[in-house]
C-alpha cells in the first residue's frame, strides 16, 4: 500500500478512535498520553527510527524484545507526545511517524491512548463517603 493510502487510512482511524472515545464519555479538553507504536525484527532499524522520533520531539521510551505467537521476536517502542484529542496534530504527528517508518523500514502500528473521564470523580465520591 502507498504511503499516501497508508496515511489516508490513518487519518480515517485518527476520527474513528477520537469519536468512540469521546462517545464513551472521554474528556474532550482533557490532555492525553499519545503512544505511538513502532516495531522491527531489525533492533538496529528501530533505534534509528527511535532516534529520528525524538528529534521530532515526541518522547521514545526504550526499545522491549517481544516474543510473538509463533516464537520468533521483534523490538518495539513508542513514540509518545502529550496533546488533546485534536484530529489536525494526530494527522500531523501520523504523517511524520509514517514517513520515518518507511524510511527506517519498520513497521509503524498507530496510536493508542487512555480513557480520561469520570472515574477520578467517582473516586474522590468514595474517598468523601
Amino acid at each position: 500500500m502507498s504511503i499516501e493510502r497508508l496515511l489516508q487510512a490513518q487519518k480515517q482511524e485518527n476520527r474513528d478512535i477520537i469519536q468512540s472515545l469521546l462517545d464513551d464519555g472521554s474528556e474532550a479538553d482533557a490532555e492525553y498520553t499519545i503512544e505511538h507504536h513502532f516495531s522491527s525484527t531489525n533492533f538496529d532499524r528501530l533505534e534509528k527510527a527511535a532516534v529520528d522520533a525524538f528529534k521530532l520531539g515526541f518522547e521514545v521510551n526504550d526499545a522491549e524484545e517481544v516474543e510473538l505467537d509463533d516464537g520468533s521476536l521483534i523490538f518495539c517502542f513508542d513514540a509518545i507526545a502529550y496533546h488533546q484529542l485534536e484530529a489536525e496534530l494526530l494527522d500531523k504527528a501520523c504523517e511524520q511517524l509514517l514517513q520515518l517508518a518507511v524510511k527506517h523500514k519498520v513497521d509503524y502500528d498507530g496510536w493508542g491512548t487512555y480513557y480520561i473521564g469520570d472515574e477520578l470523580e467517582d473516586e474522590d465520591d468514595e474517598e468523601q463517603d
